[in-house]
């Protein structure tokens, strides 16, 4: 499974329906859970948030992070599930996420070097899940 833990309000208008086109082609263990926290209560959440290395692979999404290609990221994926582990994204808000919150990411994922806004940036993560499935099934969706 993949939950996505955002800052903000819930997906709304266009990016609802996007992140829902992509989101009813899923399967397990692609598939996508939600989760909304105040923009300004998501930093202090995270801090608090028990980490679980056990069971999670945590992704913060930061313009800071690294870029890797669509084929690397679904391996990271495709390692995490086959590792029998959950993958956690952090879609920050306006403000974006503090060195505490970076630091303790498995990995810190930046699309590229521009700045996205956040509802653009949860449309991007939602379709990168969706192309790393057929990047895994070998799917017509991804091209080389």
């Amino acid at each position: 499974m993949v939950k996505i833990i955002a800052g903000g309000r819930k997906n709304s208008g266009w990016c609802a329906e996007a992140c829902a086109e992509y989101e009813k082609r899923l399967r397990k263990p692609y598939n996508i859970e939600w989760q909304f926290i105040e923009e300004e209560k998501l930093v202090a959440y995270l801090r608090r948030w028990p980490f679980d290395a056990a069971r999670e692979v945590v992704i913060c999404c930061d313009e800071r992070g690294q870029n890797i290609s669509s084929g690397e990221y679904s391996q990271r994926l495709e390692k995490a599930f086959a590792s029998g582990k959950d993958v956690v994204i952090l879609v920050g808000g306006a403000y974006g996420f503090d060195d505490f919150v970076r630091k303790r990411a498995d990995f810190v994922w930046g699309f590229s070097r521009l700045v996205f806004p956040h509802l653009m940036a949860r449309l991007i993560v939602v379709e990168q899940i969706y192309r790393a499935s057929q990047i895994a099934i070998g799917g017509p969706y991804h091209h080389e």
